[in-house]
C-alpha cells in the first residue's frame, strides 16, 4: 500500500535525491512512492533543468541576491533567522551559502548581528559529559524510534508524536502525529514508513509502551514479535537512561524548540500533521546538522535495498529443528515439561535446536534464537513454566563481528 504523503513538494524532493544515487532503481523507487515511472523521470527531468523551482510552482530559492550594502545583508541574515528562530550562526552561514548567496559574513559576524538585535536568548549550561558516543557506519543498520509529546488539541484528545531517526545519517524517517500510542497505531505508521523507505536491520527503543515489555520473564511484545518476523531486531536502551537513546534525544529537543515552542494552540491532528511535515522537510534537506560537519541529514540517507514484503513471511526452520506451537498463555510443551516463552509468541510456532554441549538446547523464533536451556541445570521443581526469554538490555553500539540479520538484497528470511 503506498505511504500517504501529507506534503508534495517533501515527496518530490526525497524522490530526486534517491533517484540520483549510485545505484538506484527506478522501477522498484517508484513504485515505492506509489507513482508511474513516466511522472518518476518527469520530476527527475524538472529537477535537473530548474533545481527545487522545477518541483513546485513558487520556488523557495530567492531569484535575486539584494546584498548590495552590509545593510542588506543584516536584513538578510534576519529575516532567515526569524524564519528559524532557533538556529544559530553557524546553521545560518551554512544555510545562505546554500541558498547561493554571495557575500556571506563569518558566523561570529552573524551571532553579532542577531545580539545587537536583541534576537539571542541568555547562554545555556554546557552540556555534562563526556559521553560515550556511538554510530553505526551505514544508513538503515540502525534506527531510533521514540514517543514525543503528548499535546493538548484545541478540539478534543491530544497528540502523541511518533518519531524515526536513522543513527548514521540522522535524517529523520517520521514525524507522525497520532491519537494514542497503542502497538496497533504504531505498526500502522511503520508500515507506511517500511514502505517507503525499506525495512531496518535494528530499531533502538527505550523500556515504555508499546515496544517494550513490562515482563521480566520475557522482553518481547506484539510490535517486536512482528518486527522479528519482518527481519528486523527490536533493541532497547537501559532502563533510566536516556543518554543511550542521544541522537533520538536531540532530535525532540530540535522539535520542541523549532515547532512545539513557536505555536500556542494545536487544533488537531490534521494541523500538527502539517507542521510537522515542514519541519521533517527542512530537518532533512535543508538545515545544517554540527555533527554532520555543517551537512544535511539527506547527503548521507539512502534507502534500504531490503523492500517491505507485501505479506509476512513464513517462519523457516532447520529439519532437525524440534518445532513447537506456543499456547495461549505463552507456554511450550518440550520433552514432557512446560516453558514459558511469552504470550507475544502464542499461536505461533518455536524451534528447539541442540547445541554442540550435551544437554543444551537453543530456542528460536524463525532465524532469531530468543532463549536457551540447560537440563543438566533443571531439577523437576523449577522446570514447570521456567522463563527460557529473559529481559535484557543489549548495548547499541555497533561491533565488527555482530552477524548481518539478512542479505541486503533479499527481502525473504535467511535461516541462521
Amino acid at each position: 500500500m503506498p505511504w500517504q504523503v501529507k506534503e508534495l513538494f517533501t515527496m518530490k524532493r526525497e524522490f530526486v535525491m534517491f533517484a540520483q544515487q549510485e545505484g538506484s532503481n527506478m522501477a522498484e523507487l517508484c513504485r515505492r512512492f506509489g507513482i508511474s515511472r513516466v511522472c518518476g523521470y518527469k520530476w527527475l527531468r524538472a529537477f535537473r533543468e530548474d533545481g527545487d523551482s522545477g518541483l513546485e510552482q513558487r520556488s523557495r530559492r530567492p531569484r535575486s541576491h539584494p546584498l548590495q550594502t552590509a545593510q542588506a545583508m543584516e536584513r538578510v541574515v534576519l529575516e532567515l533567522r526569524a524564519q528559524h528562530p532557533a538556529w544559530g550562526g553557524r546553521k545560518l552561514k551554512r544555510r545562505l551559502e546554500r541558498l547561493g548567496f554571495e557575500g556571506v559574513p563569518a558566523a561570529s559576524t552573524i551571532t553579532e548581528i542577531l545580539r545587537r538585535h536583541g534576537q539571542l536568548g541568555q547562554p545555556g549550561l554546557e552540556a555534562q559529559g563526556p559521553w560515550q558516543r556511538f554510530e553505526y557506519q551505514a544508513p538503515n543498520q540502525l534506527w531510533q524510534m521514540d514517543f514525543k509529546g503528548p499535546l493538548k488539541l484545541v478540539d478534543t484528545g491530544r497528540c502523541e508524536i511518533l518519531t524515526l531517526l536513522d543513527d548514521h545519517s540522522r535524517y529523520s524517517l517520521a514525524v507522525e502525529a497520532c491519537a494514542n500510542q497503542r502497538a496497533q497505531t504504531v505498526k500502522g505508521r511503520l508500515r507506511e514508513v517500511f514502505g517507503r523507505y525499506g525495512l531496518p536491520e535494528r530499531i533502538l527503543s527505550d523500556n515504555g509502551s508499546p515496544w517494550g515489555s513490562a515482563e521480566a520473564a520475557c522482553p518481547y511484545t506484539e510490535l517486536g514479535v512482528w518486527l522479528l518476523r519482518l527481519g528486523v531486531e527490536l533493541i532497547h536502551g537501559r532502563p533510566y537512561h536516556p543518554q543511550t537513546q542521544g541522537k533520538q534525544e536531540r532530535f525532540h529537543g530540535s522539535l520542541q524548540v523549532e515547532v512545539l515552542n513557536q505555536s500556542t494552540a494545536w487544533r488537531d491532528l490534521e494541523h500538527c500533521q502539517k507542521r510537522f511535515s515542514q519541519f521533517r522537510n527542512c530537518y532533512n534537506h535543508e538545515r545544517p546538522h554540527e555533527a554532520l560537519q555543517m551537512q544535511v541529514p539527506a547527503s548521507r540517507y539512502r534507502p534500504s535495498l531490503r523492500a517491505m514484503p507485501e505479506n509476512l513471511p513464513a517462519l523457516e526452520y532447520l529439519a532437525q529443528d524440534q518445532v513447537r506451537r506456543v499456547k495461549t498463555k505463552g507456554e511450550v510443551k518440550f520433552k514432557g515439561q512446560l516453558f514459558y516463552v511469552g504470550q507475544a509468541f502464542a499461536g505461533l510456532d518455536v524451534a528447539f535446536r541442540q547445541s554442540a554441549q550435551e544437554n543444551r538446547w537453543e530456542l528460536f523464533f524463525g532465524w532469531k534464537r530468543i532463549g536457551g536451556l540447560d537440563f543438566k541445570e533443571l531439577s523437576q521443581t523449577d522446570c514447570y513454566r521456567m522463563a527460557l526469554c529473559r529481559k535484557t538490555s543489549p548495548p547499541p553500539t555497533p561491533s565488527a563481528d555482530a552477524p548481518t540479520l539478512l542479505k541486503a538484497s533479499s527481502a525473504t528470511l535467511q535461516r541462521p
